[in-house]
């Protein structure tokens, strides 16, 4: 069973379709006739709602997408509700739980690559190692996404998550990085732990949005211990309470927890001190130029000294220079990430000499 956060994909079929417009406004649907008048096509009417017969629903888009673009900017587009029968439905009260907006599908179509990229599970991952400081070893991965569109080129993750957050798709996204990286690092016989980034906003009911993760973990039979689930954005978390639940449900199943970007603002010390994860990341924006940065050196320290009163694991991200990479082993650090010992790789680097 799914739900229809994890099947949030645009399908606009191509046949005879009856397709209902309705706006928020009186001026919108005044808007609306106006606008099909423009094309020649006159509006009809059912239970106050305003439709248009057509051959083929997904032509008549694509048709028209860049007079729908030209006339209805994205606060206007989403402000029109757009519902879809293929079977000549009446529209009534229920239409609405399946309505979508006008700018919704205007993005299936600019958007379709990332669409491609959902609905075909079609990702790849790089692999960036962690060191531990101590002993020189790997000490783990982090598995970093990216989308392979249609012609074999690469969307990077910036992008994947702009398209994600502006069709509602974080909760489809999310769920499908979660799994593909553990098949992917299963695939790449990793042994050493593997730091996999996922969006607390995304996970409404843990023992639900994450059942399938952790039978995938289970069914590749990875040590649980061995899996270290990155809490990203974390500043854009509202609810705590929420976070601290899934981050409980993680840790119920033997799972690690990190917290990225530590250090980046205020919310990220707050929720060093309520999460108590296993590992902190202290933000690259800290580290970057370290050597030289007396105040960085004094925040870096405060943070390093706060994770060991609490036992917990100090991750240095983003060391690019020997320099920087000095500085914070003087200080103090156990593990570390940059550019500095490897960029990231589809092929996970198996051993790391540095000094």
């Amino acid at each position: 069973m799914s739900c229809v956060k994890c099947s949030n994909i645009p399908k606009i079929e191509s046949k005879p379709a009856r397709i209902y417009f309705v706006g928020e406004v009186d001026e919108l649907e005044a808007k609306l006739k106006q606008f099909f008048l423009n094309l020649g096509i006159y509006l009809k009417e059912d239970n106050g709602a305003y439709f248009i017969d057509v051959e083929n629903a997904f032509n008549f888009f694509e048709q028209h997408l860049d007079k729908f673009k030209e006339n209805f900017p994205e606060l206007l587009a989403d402000a029109i509700h757009v519902v879809i029968y293929y079977n000549n439905e009446k529209f009534n009260f229920k239409s609405l739980l399946c309505d979508k907006s006008l700018q919704y599908y205007i993005n299936s179509f600019e958007d379709r690559e990332f669409f491609y990229i959902l609905e075909n599970a079609s990702f790849t991952f790089y692999f960036q190692p962690i060191v531990n400081v101590n002993d020189k070893s790997i000490y783990g991965y982090e598995a970093l996404v990216r989308g392979i569109k249609s012609d074999g080129s690469i969307m990077f993750p910036d992008e994947l998550f702009k398209k994600s957050k502006r069709n509602d798709s974080d909760f489809l996204l999310d769920k499908l990085c979660r799994e593909n990286a553990l098949k992917a690092t299963a695939a790449k016989n990793i042994k050493q732990k593997v730091f996999i980034n996922f969006l607390p906003t995304a996970i409404y009911d843990p023992a639900f949005c994450l059942k399938t993760t952790i039978e995938w973990a289970h069914q590749l039979e990875f040590d649980p211990k061995n899996i270290v689930f990155e809490v990203v954005e974390t500043e854009s978390v509202e609810d705590k309470k929420h976070l601290l639940y899934i981050l409980e449900y993680y840790k119920k199943e033997g799972f690690m927890v990190a917290l990225d970007d530590v250090g980046e603002g205020y919310s990220g010390l707050i929720m060093l001190i309520e999460i108590k994860p296993d590992i902190i990341k202290v933000d690259r924006k800290i580290i970057q130029n370290i050597d030289s940065n007396k105040l960085k050196q004094s925040t870096y320290k405060a943070l390093y000294n706060l994770a060991k009163e609490h036992d917990i694991l100090v991750l240095a991200e983003g060391v690019e220079t020997a320099n920087e990479f000095a500085t914070i082993r003087e200080i103090g650090v156990d593990l570390a990430q940059g550019y500095y010992f490897a960029k990231p790789q589809p092929e996970p680097i198996r051993s790391i000499n540095f000094d």
